[in-house]
């Protein structure tokens, strides 16, 4: 299913005024196809009701099965969707990934991306604040070395 929900002429103009144009594929895993597929959905809408982001294009790929996709489970369901999108600016863009978890992103336009310094140090302590509750979480974390 493809959604088209935004003119061209619409998207370039937030372009022209600092907007950024991004395509990006966010994939879900879980152990039913219904699971998948509804996970899916549930998180394509949660990211459509984010400020700062507006997704103009989308298309869902089918969910397949897939053997052994990791340690002790068998089969699991994969579903991707593909999504055309602006974001307000960088700050917002970085969200998305935070947030959202996409596996792949590219920045269609602009060519240049400037950002003012307190937006650059917010997005810094944000990544550094997810670090932080990866290694509590003991799922992640830095190594320091004494050398």
């Amino acid at each position: 299913m493809m959604v088209i929900n935004m003119h061209e002429s619409e998207i370039k103009e937030k372009v022209k005024k600092g907007w950024i144009r991004c395509w990006s594929m966010i994939e879900v895993m879980a152990t039913t196809k219904e699971l998948t597929e509804t996970s899916l959905k549930n998180h394509l809408k949660k990211l459509k009701k984010e400020k700062g982001i507006h997704i103009y294009k989308e298309t869902f790929e089918t969910a397949e099965r897939v053997k052994s996709p990791f340690k002790n489970i068998k089969e699991a369901y994969s579903q991707v969707v593909e999504i055309e999108f602006i974001a307000e600016n960088f700050k917002n863009l970085i969200d998305f990934v935070i947030l959202y978890g996409p596996s792949t992103i590219e920045i269609l336009e602009p060519k240049k991306i400037e950002t003012n310094i307190g937006d650059a140090q917010e997005i810094l302590n944000r990544l550094s604040t997810l670090l932080h509750n990866l290694a509590a979480a003991g799922i992640g974390g830095m190594l320091i070395s004494p050398k």
